[in-house]
Formats: C-alpha cells, sequence, structure tokens
C-alpha cells in the first residue's frame, strides 16, 4: 500500500507471543487485521488494549492506547468470517473476544468515586460503567445504592444505546461515620416499574472514608456533558494560620497533574498549607487533554467550583503543576492572567509545537493558514505578554530527560525582555522527578504568598491578548466580546482614570469590547477614547454595569445590547466549541439502512471515545427522539445530512451550509460528489449559549471519511467550517477543499473563508 508520504508499506503475518499479545515493529503507527470466524450471530465483548481504534464488520468502536485494560466493548459477531482492523500506535495489541455475563450488567473496572468525610452526611454522586451487550436501548434502568446500612437511595439512569458501554452517575447517601476507614457500597441495577421491578444485577466495592483535615476526593457532575468527575482536595491546615492571617479567606492552589498521573497522586505530593487549599481537578483522565480543550475546562470548572463550597480569596489564587501539567500551568496561566496572582510551572513544556511534535508548515498557503487559526490557543508564545499580570516561579532540573530544560530556559529568555516580577531555578543534577518536592517546592509556595491579585477597582491599565473570546474573555474590568478575523489575536491596552472617569487605549483586531464599570463611582458622564477616537460622553447604563462598544468600518460606536443570536464568548466556535452545554448526539435514521448503520455507528464511537479520552458521558439519540424545545441550551452534535437525519430540518434549516447527498453548499458555492465530508457548527435557534456542531457527508464514502478527523485530542483542531475530499487520505491537508470562520451573525459573507483552486 503507498501511503500519504509517498512510502509504502505491506502486509506481513502476525503472531502472538507466549502471553498471547501481539508485537511487531509495523504496530508502532500500523494496523492489525484479524478474521474471526463464527458458528452462529452471537454478542461477544471485545477486551482489546494498545490501539487507538478498531474497526469491527467496518463499525468504528473505541480504542484503548494507553492500555488501561478497561474498555469492554459488546460487538455482533455474525455467521461466517468477521472482520477486525486495528489501528495501533505503539507497538503492541492485546485482544480478545468474551462472552458477556449478561445482557445488561455493571462493569465495576473504572468507577468515579467521592470519598466520604468523619462526623459528616453524605448527599453525593458517583458513577460506574454499565455493559449493555444487547439490540435493545435500556432506558427503564434504576440504580439502588445503600452505604453504611443508611436506606438505598435510587436514581434513575441515563439512556443507554443498544451494543454500547457508558459511565452512569448515580446517587450516593450515608449517615455520618465515626471512624476512618472504608465503607462498603452495595449496588443493585434494576429496571420495569416501581410496581414490579427486576434486579439485572448486583455489586459491592468499597469507598474510603477519610477525616475531614486529610486529603480526599470529591464529585460533581461537569456541565460540559452530565458527567460525574471528581478533584482531589489538600485542605488547609487546621487552627495553623500564618501571622496576620486569621481574619483572611484561605487562599486557593490549583495544581495539574503530569500525564499518566491520576488527580489523587497528585495531591498526595503536597503537604497541608496553613494558608490555603491545594486543588487537584483531574483534565478529565490521567492523560486527557494535555490540559487544553476540555482538560482546560476541567480546571476552570473545579476551580470556580472550589472556590465556591470552600469558601477562597479569590485574589489568593494560584497556579502550579508538573511536566504535563507544568505545560497545562504555562497554558492557563496565559490564558486567564487575571485569575491567578502567580503560577509555578515545574519542568513545563512549551507547547504542541515546541515538545508534543505538531508541525508547521514553512511557507503555508491561505487554507493552511486558515486550519492554523483553528489551534492559535495553543500558541503560547504568542500570547507571553500576558503572564505581565502574574508572578512567575520556574523549576526545572537541569538534567531532566523527559522535558529538556531548554524549554524553562526558552520560557526565561522571553520573560526577561518585559517581566519584571519571576524567579527561575535549575535543580542541580536533578531529572524529570526528583521527589515531593519538585512540585510542593517551600521556596515556590513562598514566592506565592508574597503575591496577591489586586481588587478590581485598583486597576488602572488592563493590557490583555486572547486567541479568542471563546476561550478567554475578560480581564479585569475589559471584556473582548467578539474579534474582527476570528481566532486571529486580539489585544487590548486601556487605561482608567477614575478622577476623569474616563477609558482610554488601543485595541487590535476587536470587533466588540466590553467594559465593567461595576468599580466607577456614581457621577457625571463616562470618556471613551479608543484608537484615537473621542466617543460622545456616556451615561453609565442603566440596564446594568456593562457599557458594550462595537467596531464597524474603523468606527467605534456605543452598543445597547449585543444580538443574542450572534456570536459571544458563551458560543464562539471554532468546532470543538460544541462539545459542552451537557451536549447531545442526535444520529439519523432517514437514510438508506447503510447511512443509517453508520449515523449511529459514528455517534456511538464519539461517544465510546470521550468517555475513554474525556471521563465522559454523553447521551446519544436518534433523530426521531429528538425535541427541539427540549432543553434548548444544550449542545447538540447531528450526525448525517440534510436527508438522512430528521432533525438537520429543526435545527439547521437557516444554515448557511447545508450538505445534501452528492453535494455540498457553502454560501453560493456547491461541490459536487459522494465522497465529500464536512464539519462545521452553527448556533441553536432559542439559545444564546448552544451549538450545534455538524458531523456529515455527502454519501458513505464521504461520511466514512470523517472517521480520519479526530477531535478529542489536543493540538488538533479545525475552524468553523471544513470540507474535504476523499483525496485528503493521499494528499493530507491539500485534500482540503475549503474552510473558515463565520462571521459575527453566523454568516458566510460576514465571515473568512478560503477555498482551494
Amino acid at each position: 500500500m503507498t501511503l500519504a508520504d509517498g512510502s509504502t508499506r505491506k502486509w506481513e503475518a502476525l503472531k502472538a507471543s507466549k502471553d498471547g499479545s501481539f508485537s511487531h515493529r509495523a504496530l508502532s503507527g500500523g494496523y492489525a487485521y484479524f478474521a474471526v470466524t463464527a458458528d452462529k450471530e452471537e454478542i461477544m465483548l471485545l477486551e482489546a488494549a494498545g490501539h487507538s481504534a478498531v474497526h469491527v464488520n467496518g463499525e468504528p468502536r473505541g480504542g484503548d492506547p494507553y492500555s488501561y485494560g478497561y474498555l469492554h466493548l459488546p460487538v455482533v459477531l455474525r455467521q461466517g468470517s468477521n472482520d477486525f482492523l486495528f489501528q495501533v500506535g505503539r507497538g503492541r495489541l492485546t485482544a480478545k473476544l468474551v462472552p458477556p455475563k449478561a445482557p445488561v450488567a455493571l462493569d465495576l473496572s473504572d468507577p468515579t468515586l467521592p470519598d466520604l468525610l468523619v462526623g459528616q452526611e453524605v448527599s453525593t454522586w458517583a458513577a460506574v460503567v454499565i455493559v449493555n451487550a444487547s439490540k435493545d436501548r435500556r432506558d427503564d434502568l434504576e440504580m439502588q445504592a445503600s452505604c453504611a446500612g443508611a436506606p438505598p437511595a435510587v436514581s434513575k439512569l441515563a439512556s443507554i444505546p443498544p451494543l454500547s458501554i457508558r459511565k452512569v452517575g448515580f446517587r450516593l447517601q450515608a449517615p455520618a461515620s465515626q471512624k476512618e476507614g472504608n465503607c462498603e457500597v452495595q449496588l443493585k441495577l434494576t429496571h420495569g416499574s416501581a410496581d414490579k421491578q427486576g434486579v439485572l444485577d448486583t455489586a459491592s466495592f468499597k469507598i474510603g472514608v477519610r477525616r475531614p483535615e486529610q486529603t480526599h476526593k470529591r464529585t460533581f457532575v461537569s456541565t460540559l456533558d452530565g458527567s460525574v468527575q471528581y478533584y482531589a482536595l489538600v485542605p488547609q491546615a487546621r487552627g495553623h494560620q500564618a501571622p496576620g492571617e486569621g481574619s483572611k479567606k484561605p487562599g486557593l492552589v490549583l495544581t495539574l497533574h503530569g500525564a499518566a498521573v491520576e488527580a489523587t497522586g497528585q495531591a498526595a505530593c503536597f503537604t497541608p498549607k496553613s494558608w490555603a487549599h491545594v486543588v487537584a481537578p483531574t483534565n478529565r483522565r490521567p492523560y486527557g487533554f494535555d490540559w487544553e480543550d476540555w482538560g482546560r475546562l476541567d480546571a476552570l470548572e473545579v476551580m470556580d467550583l472550589a472556590e465556591h463550597e470552600l469558601g477562597t480569596d479569590p485574589q489568593r489564587a494560584y497556579l502550579t503543576g508538573h511536566s504535563m501539567g507544568g505545560h497545562g500551568t504555562w497554558h492557563l496561566g496565559v490564558i486567564y492572567p487575571d485569575r491567578f496572582a502567580a503560577i509555578g510551572p515545574s519542568t513545563g513544556w512549551i507547547s504542541m509545537w515546541s515538545y508534543a511534535g505538531a508541525r508547521r508548515p514553512e511557507h503555508p498557503d491561505a487554507l493552511q493558514e486558515m486550519l492554523l487559526r483553528a489551534v492559535s490557543p495553543s500558541d503560547t508564545l504568542a500570547l507571553a505578554r500576558n503572564y505581565a499580570l502574574e508572578g512567575i516561579y520556574v523549576l526545572h532540573g537541569d538534567k531532566d530527560d523527559s522535558v529538556p530544560v531548554q524549554q524553562a530556559r526558552t520560557m526565561l529568555k522571553h520573560l526577561a525582555d518585559f517581566h519584571r516580577d519571576f524567579a527561575y531555578y535549575e535543580r542541580p543534577g536533578a531529572g524529570h522527578w526528583w521527589g515531593n518536592p519538585c512540585v510542593d517546592w517551600p521556596p515556590m509556595f513562598e514566592f506565592f504568598t508574597r503575591h496577591t491579585l489586586p481588587a478590581r477597582a485598583a486597576v488602572r491599565q488592563v493590557q490583555f491578548a486572547t486567541p479568542s473570546p471563546g476561550v478567554s474573555s475578560n480581564c479585569h474590568w475589559a471584556s473582548v466580546e467578539a474579534q474582527i478575523h476570528a481566532l486571529q489575536i486580539s489585544s487590548i491596552d486601556l487605561g482608567y482614570d477614575p478622577g476623569k472617569r474616563s477609558f482610554a487605549g488601543t485595541t487590535s483586531n476587536v470587533g466588540r469590547l466590553a467594559l465593567d464599570l461595576g468599580h466607577v463611582s456614581p457621577g457625571g458622564a463616562i470618556q471613551v477614547e479608543l484608537d484615537g477616537q473621542k466617543l460622545p460622553p456616556i451615561d453609565k447604563p442603566a440596564n446594568g454595569t456593562r457599557l458594550r462598544l462595537q467596531r464597524r468600518h474603523e468606527q467605534w460606536s456605543l452598543l445597547d445590547r449585543p444580538d443574542p443570536s450572534h456570536k459571544s464568548p458563551e458560543r464562539y466556535g471554532p468546532f470543538k466549541d460544541a462539545f459542552r452545554n451537557h451536549v447531545l448526539f442526535v444520529y439519523g435514521t432517514r437514510g438508506t439502512p447503510e447511512e443509517n448503520a453508520w449515523s449511529f455507528a459514528r455517534a456511538r464511537y464519539d461517544a465510546e471515545t470521550f468517555y475513554y479520552r474525556g471521563n465522559g458521558s454523553v447521551d446519544v439519540i436518534a433523530d426521531e427522539a429528538f425535541a427541539a424545545n427540549a432543553e434548548p441550551d444544550r449542545g447538540v452534535i447531528l450526525y448525517g445530512n440534510a436527508q438522512t437525519n430528521r432533525a438537520w430540518q429543526v435545527l439547521l434549516a437557516k444554515s448557511p451550509v447545508q450538505v445534501f447527498n452528492a453535494r455540498v453548499r457553502i454560501g453560493g458555492r456547491e461541490v459536487t460528489g459522494e465522497d465529500l465530508a464536512c464539519l462545521f457548527i452553527q448556533p441553536r435557534l432559542g439559545s444564546d449559549r448552544a451549538l450545534v456542531g455538524v458531523v456529515s457527508g455527502t454519501g458513505l464514502p464521504g461520511m466514512r471519511l470523517t472517521e480520519y478527523l479526530p477531535y478529542f485530542i489536543s493540538g488538533v483542531g479545525y475552524p468553523d467550517c471544513i470540507l474535504l475530499g476523499s483525496e485528503t487520505l493521499r494528499t493530507e491537508a491539500a485534500g482540503v477543499r475549503a474552510a473558515g470562520f463565520f462571521g459575527e451573525d453566523w454568516g458566510i459573507d460576514s465571515g473568512e473563508f478560503v477555498w482551494r483552486k
């Protein structure tokens, strides 16, 4: 076979090792094929590890690239020969087929559990996987969970599609425990009505009971997808406040773990602090998303939750992390510089381009430039001036053989050009990990205690850059709400004079700007001068504290209120932005049997992949079950096209992008063929925050082409809309037919699109 780069690969015979695994040099980025013969049709569980994906009789199924071993997928073996094609990236594969223990069963191999606290009654969340090894959708399941002899808490479970797995959340209640140790939880999976229930499966597990002052786990329901997540907490040391701190709210240190590390393992490295809680979010998984994309959202969600639950002082928030978490520290610190008084990256790498192998074309054409803009939030150095708002303590071992110390030295060079509040320490002779001090480093924490975020009313100058309002819009009292050119760097340099009640400064690539006037004292009119233009005196808005201005044709003007249907920080794009707001997957059933089978399989594959990579739990439903008016603020991912998915007409009738069988229309241009794949987003009608993401094709070849477009991987991004032909498999980026960003009104003419000639 000839690959996209012109090289050739040949199929070779593959033999199992003595332990039953398969190893071969070709499996470091190659494929393994097996033909399995069955005497009759039957449902089996595929238990495989080491692969990024597998096609079973042509249907894509989730993979286990990190070999966790907890992915047990129900598959149908048809009578006769069955095809298994594994995509393997790390040189080794294990795979076996085993019969399911029951059509619907509990799987405790990957739970999400809280810790119980001595002396406190429990009412919280837990989650386990349920395997549906049947051809029926299960909407009738309930979980009965009892702990410490308490009456069972009964939870109606989320829907589970046929032949699939799903991690489901359920309530957990228990009386106050009197001692630390373990508490046994009894689970009973039932179905049916209240007066006639049947037990499908039972199981038990132990849950930790900790003293409140000990490090422990707390669970919560994520707004991204409704899944149960956890964070680890190292509580502030009781009764040991530092001098002068007795009346203060505690600070909060957000600490980000490295690759393959659990949040609990990260938290275990810290001793309790007298002045702050230490909080470790999960990045959604030990590898997760490199603290970008959904990993970044997880960190912010946990930070907001912890500030509320723990009553911490938002002016004394700090950020640190090790290795991949060190990168996360650089990444979150540069994007949200007004959230952290100081940051402390330890052995952190800079960006996908400096360390993780991402490539930039030396001479990108206009279409490649459009694609690069989709990943601009990953460009740490392009935003580096934001670090001026934070204190920075850089920590690295000079013998690090995992993340070279050159990463830290490069950042030191950049910071030295403008930053006046950073410390740098190279540990002589230290490698990548030199014990707990490389995360719990006393000089770094002492550095943190000397830093406090200023009160908003005390801020006189805001210098801030953002890759996108959808990623980061606010900095102190200023907010970039819309750009002129989407996902190109926008910047502001604004000053505030309280005596004159005036704002003045310059902007770059800002289409809409908001000024928070909460810190402006009552009085006369407000003066605004932007980019050399003086606006007429402005009265303080009666409908709130936000003053909004828009720029059209190089002129600034007052904006009463933005159109809620337009782009905003709550929904801006690009494509990945659709996978939040309790996202829902809707597959099509109006096409041919083959198209319908693809649509369901593709939605199930995405749900399996997001579960594996992001500990996710997504509703997957048919178009005929979708109710347009139900939960209008939920994000929706639609699979299929205008002729194969019934929900298209409801959600996308006004979309400037329309995909049909054998043709795609983008604005006034039409492209024909059955091998076209199209990803795009549009606002969900009736909502001011939810998006509709579309995974579409003009025929089975185009639909299947979408399977080669990974989006649950950090460092990979797509613009608001991208159109590809099947030649992409041979020519890579040269197969992209068109790509672009919609305008502020979600239109094509108001946006920026590039077409390949």
